[in-house]
């Protein structure tokens, strides 16, 4: 098969809505919302680094656009397409079409058409970039948290570090327990209605992808302030709760790959109802860091880290 035929088999459908033109010409045309602001990302997943070679293709189509949508989530705004670029060893049928399949199923989900993008031959390699809209001056950034604004998060955080743990032999979960946490690590729910109702409300937020400490650091460094966080009202699914204390804050504060939403929000604002539980975790101050707590108020040492890239 060639890569045209690739693109046609697994890739290509007629143009959707505010699509003018889709897959298959140089460009994409997109029909604007007159007035609104474009929001812009761009994620890779590097086999190896990102993934294991072992991954369902269904879910890894599945995650690749969950982790770009999921950018879209933290900054509120609405997708409207995205575009793949894949470098592929080979031509393996049977893994495009469950890539295909994983990919289309969210993409339809969320309302974001593939309009474009790339395809050539070499190590597994994935990169989209999506894009979104929001009504001016309401996009989510990073730069908006206040002295005494409540810092909140998501759904559950830590599940995806505990199934990468147990992937690498330091733990040992069965059954249920552990599927329960590679479906966190393998098939993430951007949380695209919450960042959407948070307009208006949220003084600023980001996606947990990274680990809770470095990616709430962002907010902090961006709106120049500190935080206090409770470490025992992090949010937490019953296996995770299971573990020895110090595995759960290891998952919990830097295990990444979450991509729940992290986000400040005035102290008493109401919290929306889009079926998606979030917790309060802590509080804008203004001395500058991010120190840890527990329930009792006491600072927890814990010298972790979230990932970096180039210091893993």
């Amino acid at each position: 098969m060639g890569e045209f035929d690739l693109i046609r088999r697994y890739f290509q459908r007629p143009a959707a809505a505010g699509v003018e033109v889709g897959v298959g010409d140089d460009c994409a045309v997109l029909v604007p919302t007159p007035g609104a602001r474009w929001l812009v990302s761009s994620d890779m997943l590097v086999e190896g680094r990102h993934f294991l070679s072992t991954v369902d293709p269904a879910r890894l189509g599945h995650k690749a656009l969950a982790v770009n949508l999921s950018d879209l989530a933290a900054c509120g705004a609405t997708p409207r397409g995205f575009t793949l670029a894949l470098a592929l060893p080979r031509v393996d049928e049977a893994w495009l079409a469950g890539f295909a399949r994983g990919l289309w199923a969210l993409a339809d989900a969320s309302g974001c058409p593939l309009i474009g993008g790339d395809t050539t031959q070499g190590p597994l390699n994935l990169c989209i970039t999506v894009f979104g809209e929001a009504p001016p001056g309401q996009a989510l950034l990073r730069s908006g948290a206040r002295v005494g604004d409540e810092i909140w998060a998501s759904g559950r955080l830590g599940d995806a570090r505990l199934a990468l743990e147990v992937f690498r032999g330091t733990v040992a979960l069965g059954g249920d327990a552990f599927e329960t946490v590679r479906a966190a690590m393998e098939c993430p729910t951007p949380r695209l209605a919450l960042g959407q109702a948070l307009r208006g409300i949220a003084t600023a937020a980001a996606d947990v992808s990274d680990g809770l400490l470095g990616d709430l650091g962002h907010i902090l460094a961006a709106s120049g302030v500190g935080a206090r966080l409770d470490v025992d009202a992090l949010p937490r699914s019953a296996v995770l709760a299971a573990q020895p204390a110090a595995l759960q804050r290891e998952c919990l504060l830097a295990g990444g790959d979450d991509y729940e939403l992290v986000f400040t929000a005035p102290a008493g604002a109401r919290m929306p109802d889009v079926g998606v539980a979030v917790t309060r975790i802590g509080r804008i101050e203004a001395e500058p860091g991010l120190r840890v707590v527990d329930a009792s108020g006491a600072e927890v040492r814990h010298g972790l880290r979230s990932f970096d890239h180039f210091q893993e």
